[in-house]
């Protein structure tokens, strides 16, 4: 990804400022913007600043890295620009990192981000033979050839206390329905989607080949992914490194599974659930009604719509590496505060989610709100396997 073959877009696209809103204007709907009020941190404010590192009219620096880096690759400008080049926006912004990356210039939390993955296979440092911990007293089995399915749980779902009950929810769902899959345990890699889109293309190529070499050697062909970033980079870019896999976002094959018959739910408890659409899930991807499908058939769920939904949802804020480095910050104007107010002002008892990183992104939204006896935050996996049991007692 080349940031010169870009310069006649990146012209036209600055003078545009439909970028910042939702498509009824009701909403300012990009996070950085959002959050700091400054055109600097606006699709267009990024658009003028990366032609003028291209043309030579100012340095590669750390506040100009930091300016770039605060972009959660929402998509939301994706979504609402009203000419033909609005798929090449996304990679404008990923070549602009690039060459921040190639000039050396990084801020020290995405440094650190790339560091740890390099050295540790994860951005918390954690023991590459502690990956596959999520499952310790489970009933996962470890992919063998003659299983259909892997199930990819990444980086997040391996290490996060609260994500690893998320992985394993779907895991016990595939166990009840008597799917043929198996998981990697500690020989699974990072899938490098954030790798990638901050700006490290030679790591991001490392990684990716790794789990494509891995992948073929053991003979997968079919993949369920926990995360919808991962299922975007393996969907997205890994058959461009020679990956071509049929890749599956979790949510997908719960819908599968449900519409096939082949997992039912006699009965559930009465619950009012709001869903947030994931970006990686939605807008990178159009994947909005399977969730929405799922929850539905699960009985005495009332599905609740929040006012920004689908193509129109607001950003967690966690997108683009910010889980990690937090370069957008906390505060009432944070995009997870404003996501989880919003939820709440639905009336619903239960928000729920379909990506790991939005659920370490709301657990500490809802804390922040004082939310924590008001609104449940749980996994669509979560919702499913627990009227599932409670259908069985």
């Amino acid at each position: 990804m080349i940031l010169e073959d870009y310069g006649d877009i990146i012209h036209r696209c600055f003078r545009c400022g439909y970028y910042k809103f939702t498509k009824d204007y009701s909403v300012v709907n990009c996070p950085s913007y959002n959050k700091f009020r400054m055109e600097t941190y606006s699709p267009g404010g990024r658009m003028w600043l990366i032609r003028a590192m291209m043309q030579g009219e100012i340095k590669s620096t750390q506040n100009l890295a930091k300016i770039l880096h605060t972009c959660t690759m929402c998509g939301n400008c994706v979504e609402e620009c009203r000419f033909k080049f609005n798929e090449d926006i996304m990679d404008i912004i990923t070549a602009g990192r690039i060459k921040l990356v190639e000039d050396g210039i990084t801020p020290p939390t995405v440094r650190d981000f790339f560091k740890n993955i390099y050295t540790n296979g994860n951005p918390w440092k954690e023991p590459q033979r502690e990956r596959g911990g999520w499952a310790k007293g489970t009933e996962m089995p470890l992919y063998s050839k003659g299983d259909e399915y892997l199930y990819y749980v990444g980086c997040i779902g391996s290490y996060d206390p609260r994500v690893q009950k998320m992985a394993r929810a779907f895991g016990d769902v595939l166990l009840e329905a008597g799917v043929s899959f198996g998981i990697l345990g500690q020989e699974e890699h990072c899938d490098g989607n954030e790798v990638y889109r901050m700006g490290e293309d030679g790591l991001f190529r490392y990684l990716a080949e790794k789990s494509i070499e891995l992948f073929k050697g053991k003979g997968i062909k079919k993949i369920i992914t926990l995360s919808p970033h991962a299922y975007n980079i393996m969907h997205n870019e890994y058959p461009n490194l020679g990956g071509e896999f049929e890749v599956l976002h979790y949510t997908q094959f719960l819908d599968k599974l449900i519409s096939d018959k082949r997992f039912l739910i006699p009965e559930g408890p009465d619950i009012n659930v709001t869903y947030h659409d994931p970006c990686f899930l939605g807008r990178w991807n159009k994947i909005y009604d399977e969730p929405r499908r799922v929850l539905s058939a699960i009985p005495g769920v009332n599905l609740l719509e929040m006012d920004n939904n689908r193509e129109n949802a607001i950003c967690c804020g966690g997108g683009g590496g910010n889980f990690y480095t937090d370069l957008i910050g906390s505060g009432d104007n944070s995009p997870s505060r404003i996501r989880a107010r919003q939820a709440y002002a639905t009336g619903a008892d239960v928000l729920a989610v379909a990506c790991p990183t939005c659920m370490t992104m709301f657990e500490d939204a809802i804390k922040a709100e004082d939310l924590d006896d008001k609104l449940i935050l749980k996994d669509i996996s979560e919702i499913i396997i627990d009227a599932y049991k409670l259908s069985k007692e």
